[in-house]
């Protein structure tokens, strides 16, 4: 699908997005794909970074990219993420790891939104993030099914 069918969007009149992200995503009428939650865990099925919000964070990416990739898409599809933060203390480093991966991932300075909340635990207590997202396949570029 070709990533200028989806078009992020900061409309006049609204307040600067606080970070790398924009305020919404305009897509034509097509296919979404809901992707859960993503965690730091290897394809080995363990735990990648205990106690390393860094290299827990950069494995939920690669996990991401790994769900979308088999999909045939890939991240400029993404239309909408989600992310849980165990620990507030870790928004800083939230903030600085996207600013560093997020321009090859998407190819360019537009993202798209994100809503960042913080929650008391995910499903196993080693977990500090976990990152689910929506992306977009248009009719004629289906989803590839494995």
């Amino acid at each position: 699908m070709p990533a200028e069918s989806i078009a992020y969007l900061n409309p006049p009149n609204t307040c600067p997005a606080q970070g790398l992200y924009s305020h919404a995503t305009a897509v034509p009428a097509g296919g979404t794909l809901h992707i859960a939650g993503q965690l730091s865990v290897g394809r080995n099925g363990s735990v990648v970074g205990k106690n390393d919000f860094d290299a827990q964070m950069r494995q939920v990416l690669e996990n991401l990219g790994a769900v979308l990739e088999g999909t045939g898409l890939g991240f400029n599809n993404i239309v909408k993420f989600t992310t849980y933060l165990v620990h507030a203390q870790d928004i800083e480093r939230f903030m600085k790891i996207r600013a560093e991966l997020f321009p090859a991932l998407f190819g360019g300075s537009l993202y798209p939104p994100n809503t960042l909340l913080i929650v008391d635990r995910l499903v196993k207590e080693e977990f500090l993030i976990e990152i689910e997202a929506v992306a977009y396949s248009d009719p004629e570029g289906a989803m590839r099914q494995p």
